[in-house]
């Protein structure tokens, strides 16, 4: 048996695969166009794994997408390609608009007419669409969090673009039957996350001897998800969700943006001590507010929890502990992908 992972190179995809791998001897066809936050260092540890077939390519070219339907029969498509950075969408909306939408748009096509060939085994095939919290917009500190039945109301060009490809999604289901399932998951971290974002930047900065950025006065609430349970979770929904149906995903683990970042210290003073005993505290700088930052995001992932028996292994405390511990232990993979391109971006985004 096979299935068919798009964006499997980048933060969560490549976390997918090598779980996936671990417990399972499907073949993995992985599609990737390997952008900036593609690494396909991040799958060293299955080079030359017959189990792995490694795809370069972009999920919006229609004929390669169906010729590798075609020719390796999946039994699903796991989508987690995406642009993925508000920051970056901010100032280049339009890539994620190719990707997010047109290239979600394309893979249903294929499916669609892939499906349409598959006789008696169509009933089983699945088509899992990853996307995030982030469509559902912000919540105030005293709303509930986000439900599967929240109103769609993205504020940035990133969750818009997600928003329309989660509707495209549930259109093909209630459309044409595409036997489809969508997850909506809360901020992840966890090893091998591109250094743009909050855990990672905060790390690598910290070790580096860098100012630390963070956002306005810092007090913006996310749900922290450990990768790991997020790819439990997708594995959970595979396999036992019901088609058509939205699952959210969280790690019932809300923190402020500048808990986290203290956090952070705090390990890093433990496990890695600066010299003359200062506290990477010290280097905690407040930057300008991103543009329309989304004050909350939180998940209500009790409906997973309900109906497929799924529930987070890792507290807030533990899934950050394991994950500075790895990139301690992996600083050869944080050096090879912070270029001089990265290191200009950061620069000039939190100037």
């Amino acid at each position: 048996m096979t299935i068919l992972v798009t964006g499997g190179a980048g933060f969560i995809g490549s976390n997918f695969i090598l779980d996936w791998l671990a417990q399972s001897d499907e073949t993995v066809i992985n599609l990737d166009l390997l952008t900036y936050a593609g690494n396909l260092d991040s799958l060293g540890r299955i080079e030359g794994d017959a189990r792995h077939l490694f795809v370069h390519g972009d999920i919006g070219d229609r004929d390669l997408v169906t010729r590798l339907l075609a020719e390796h029969r999946p039994r699903a498509v796991v989508n987690f390609a995406a642009e993925s950075h508000v920051d970056r969408s901010i100032h280049g909306p339009e890539d994620f608009i190719r990707t997010n939408v047109l290239g979600t748009f394309t893979l249903l096509e294929a499916a669609r007419a892939f499906v349409s060939t598959l006789g008696a085994e169509a009933a089983a095939f699945r088509f899992l669409h990853v996307s995030t919290d982030e469509v559902y917009g912000s919540l105030t500190a005293e709303a509930t969090p986000f439900r599967e039945t929240n109103r769609y109301e993205p504020n940035s060009p990133y969750s818009a673009s997600k928003a329309g490809s989660d509707h495209l999604v549930r259109a093909y289901f209630h459309t044409y039957g595409l036997p489809v399932l969508t997850t909506n998951c809360s901020n992840n971290y966890g090893p091998f996350q591109f250094p743009e974002k909050l855990v990672p930047l905060v790390i690598h900065n910290a070790l580096n001897e860098k100012p630390l950025p963070v956002y306005g006065d810092g007090l913006q609430v996310r749900d922290w998800l450990y990768v790991t349970d997020h790819c439990t979770a997708i594995r959970r929904v595979l396999s036992d969700g019901e088609t058509g149906q939205v699952y959210n995903i969280g790690g019932w683990n809300e923190r402020p943006n500048i808990e986290v970042v203290q956090t952070i210290c705090g390990i890093l003073d433990e496990l890695r001590p600066r010299d003359g005993g200062k506290s990477y505290a010290d280097l905690i700088t407040f930057v300008k507010d991103r543009p329309g930052h989304d004050r909350r995001y939180a998940i209500d992932a009790s409906k997973i929890e309900r109906d497929l028996g799924w529930r987070p292994q890792e507290t807030f405390e533990t899934g950050i502990r394991k994950t500075i511990l790895w990139y301690l232990e992996n600083q050869a993979w944080v050096a090879k992908i912070v270029d001089g391109s990265y290191r200009t971006w950061i620069e000039k985004q939190y100037a």
